[in-house]
């Protein structure tokens, strides 16, 4: 941490030790959440055994399992606000809730996909994308009868 100090001394640059924080990525999960003493500039920095970069939760054996029912959350959310539209008169057009589902959805659902595309839980995001798709295409019984109309 004096390195980085002085790095960042030598380049003019600040750290924020109240937005800076330490974690431990172990492989083993008994050991991830051992806290460390760690100080920069004489203030110790918070400890987060999940910290979150670039909206991306990270776990220890990156499994991405947080990251990825945070994501799966939001897109049960954003689903329910497509059933709404497709279950309206105003909104209920095909090109509309297309339209609406690559902006509220896939895009939510994309981001960072290849840091955890490959991971075991991904299903999760599957699940809801298959939701969506389904309201897209009018199969889902609440986008069927709306689009019939």
């Amino acid at each position: 941490m004096a390195r980085m100090s002085h790095f960042c001394r030598q380049w003019r640059l600040k750290p924020s030790t109240s937005k800076t924080i330490s974690s431990v990525f172990h492989l083993q999960d008994t050991s991830d959440t051992r806290e460390l003493s760690v100080y920069l500039d004489g203030q110790r920095l918070r400890h987060k055994c999940h910290p979150t970069y670039l909206s991306v939760t990270l776990y220890s054996m990156l499994s991405y399992r947080e990251h990825l029912a945070k994501t799966a959350g939001k897109l049960k959310n954003r689903n329910n606000l497509l059933m709404k539209l497709a279950g309206s008169t105003c909104g209920a057009s095909a090109n509309t809730l297309r339209s609406s589902a690559l902006a509220l959805c896939y895009s939510a659902a994309e981001y960072c996909a290849p840091v955890w595309s490959r991971s075991a839980h991904t299903s999760q995001v599957d699940v809801q994308l298959n939701s969506t798709m389904r309201l897209i295409s009018g199969t889902s019984p609440m986008a069927s009868s709306a689009l019939q109309h």
